[in-house]
This record gives C-alpha cells, sequence and structure tokens, in this order.
C-alpha cells in the first residue's frame, strides 16, 4: 500500500468547492464557524473571499443564515465539525432546514473516531443516526477522494436538504476517477462473490476492502476458522503455519524459541459466547508445539486470554502498516 495516493476526504471537499466556483457556479456560497483552515473551506476562501462567510464559534446561527441565504437563490455549503455541525446545530438544522426542506448542503468534517489527537469530545458517531432521522435529509459518506469529489457535485446539483460526512485523516484512493460513477441512494459493489458481505461506509470502506483480501488469502491457505454455538457463527480466528515476516524482528524482549512455530491471528468474537479465547487456544496447541501471537496494547483481555493460557510475553513487534503490537509465544514443555 505504500505506492497509494492518500488524501484526506476534507481536503477533497475544500478543493471540489472551488473548482464549482471556477466553473461559474455563481450561487454557490460558504459559511464556517472559525474553523475554515479545519474543514479545509479556506480554500474556497482564499479564492472567493467575497463568498466565504465566517459565522465564528456559532454553529446553530450559522444553519440560520445558510437557511436564509437558500431561500434567496443561493446554495450554501455549511461548515464545521461533524459534532459541532450535526450535535450542536441539531435544532437549527432539524427545524429551519430540514422542515422546511431547505436547498443546505452540511459539510460536517471529522466525523467518527478517525479525528484521533482531537480527543473524544470531537469523535462524532451519532451524527448520522441524529441526520437520518430528519424527514428528507439526504445522508453521504464518500470512502475516498474520488467519491468525496463526486458527492460534492451531487449534493450541489440536487435540491433539497444534504449532510456530507468527511474524515480528518488521508485516507487511500482506491477509486479509477475516470472510470467511476456516483450516483445518490445507490450502493457500490466493491468486489465479486457469493458467499459472504461486508457492509461499509466511509472511511471503512477500503478498511472492509483490505479486511475481504486477507479474509480470502486465509482461506485459500487453509487457515480461516470460525467458532459456533448451537449453529451459530460467534468468533472467527486465523491458524497458520510460520513463519511470519511481522515476527522477524522483535524489540523489548525476544522469542524463547526459534523453532517452527504456527501463529494466531485475527481473533475476533461477537461477545456473545465466554470461553472462545480459551477453545481457540486449546485448538492450535492441539497441533503445534510452538504458537506465537501478538494483540495491541491496549487490548488487555487478550493479553490476560493469552497469559492465562500459558503464554509468555515475549516483546514487542511491528505490523505491516508500523503499528506496535505486544507480542506472546507458547512453547510446549518437553
Amino acid at each position: 500500500m505504500a505506492d497509494v495516493k492518500k488524501i484526506a476526504t476534507r481536503e477533497s471537499y475544500g478543493n471540489t468547492l472551488k473548482e464549482l466556483a471556477a466553473e461559474g457556479h455563481d450561487d454557490l456560497v460558504v459559511l464556517d464557524a472559525d474553523l475554515a483552515a479545519a474543514t479545509k473551506t479556506g480554500m474556497f476562501r482564499k479564492a472567493y473571499p467575497d463568498r466565504h462567510f465566517d459565522c465564528g464559534i456559532a454553529e446553530g446561527n450559522m444553519m440560520g443564515v445558510a437557511a436564509g441565504l437558500s431561500t434567496m437563490g443561493y446554495v450554501p455549503f455549511v461548515s464545521s465539525f461533524a459534532m459541532f455541525a450535526a450535535g450542536r446545530a441539531f435544532e437549527q438544522v432539524r427545524n429551519s432546514i430540514g422542515y422546511p426542506h431547505l436547498n443546505v448542503k452540511i459539510g460536517a468534517t471529522h466525523g467518527g473516531i478517525s479525528v484521533g489527537e482531537d480527543g473524544a469530545s470531537h469523535q462524532c458517531c451519532e451524527d448520522f443516526a441524529l441526520m437520518r432521522s430528519i424527514p428528507g435529509m439526504t445522508v453521504i459518506c464518500p470512502a475516498d477522494d474520488v467519491e468525496a469529489r463526486a458527492a460534492v457535485r451531487a449534493a450541489y446539483a440536487m435540491e433539497g436538504p444534504v449532510y456530507l460526512r468527511f474524515g480528518r485523516l488521508a485516507v487511500p484512493v482506491f477509486h479509477d476517477a475516470e472510470n467511476y460513477h456516483f450516483e445518490i441512494g445507490k450502493g457500490e459493489q466493491i468486489t465479486e462473490g457469493s458467499d459472504i458481505a461486508i457492509i461499509a461506509t466511509g472511511l471503512m470502506v477500503n478498511e472492509a476492502r483490505l479486511a475481504a483480501e486477507q479474509l480470502a488469502a486465509d482461506i485459500a491457505a487453509g487457515g480461516s476458522y470460525v467458532c459456533e454455538v448451537d449453529g451459530r457463527v460467534v468468533a472467527t480466528f486465523a491458524f497458520l503455519p510460520g513463519p511470519d515476516e511481522c515476527y522477524d524482528v522483535i524489540e523489548d524482549g525476544q522469542w524463547r524459541s526459534d523453532t517452527p512455530y504456527a501463529v494466531l491471528h485475527r481473533v475476533a468474537s461477537d461477545g456473545t459466547a465466554h470461553g472462545i479465547a480459551a477453545a481457540m487456544f486449546a485448538f492450535a496447541k492441539e497441533r503445534a508445539d510452538h504458537l506465537r501471537i501478538d494483540t495491541h496494547q491496549d487490548n488487555l483481555p487478550m493479553q490476560g486470554a493469552s497469559i492465562k493460557a500459558g503464554f509468555e510475553r515475549a516483546g514487542v513487534v511491528h505490523v505491516s502498516d508500523g503499528t506496535p503490537r505486544v507480542a506472546f509465544d507458547w512453547l510446549r514443555e518437553a
């Protein structure tokens, strides 16, 4: 993935607003709540300062201004972080924009938990539920730069209120701009298949693509397993023979043995059944004399389950994307 271009969808938003204006859409105006540098409407402001309005940290008032502008023939794009656009200003969005079905476009950036550094107060996950509860509100969450640009154009072209959710961090661009067609209200099938469906939106679409590729590889290698309770799948994991290149370098410790080993990866449970980890470890121990596993440093339950199963902390390894992981190994006693 190193050669894949990464662009934040908020960047796509700012660029497309500027492009629309340059194409002669003189009715397009942009409002922001003192966050133009972060929402990227600053790109539009730099090119068209007389059509960009900073309403200050008064998101409710900004929604009211946008509603008024829309009744005068303008197409306002209103921007702030999702927490403030959908959360703080909800009543104005509901009653001043949604109820009269006005032609206002809300460009909310920094949606979801991916804002990371901005902290929990800004990690708005409820914006989808809030905006979808408003009759007539169209909700769009693009997956990459290509889709984000197409979504902004589609929002401008349609009549009625639209909520566009954009992300903070840069994400891989996987759509082909020349061949991609965007249609509001219609999903896109990314891969072919007939047995498993993975449904995602926004920044999670690329993650879902990668998960599908990894799952297919695990199945092809004969190492994908599921745990069933009363015929219902409650967990999954990968059990594969080593070596694993992620374990070639270990820091802050060492492996207990250089003997051939098997690995446990991608452990996931729906949380409805107990004893999943113990059952998985027992399954693996019946088939290998040396096991290795890694988990996130904050995944204390998995670390505890590993230690309970006789694994010992070996050190820290780094997975393919560079993320540090706590590594454990188990060695059958002679």
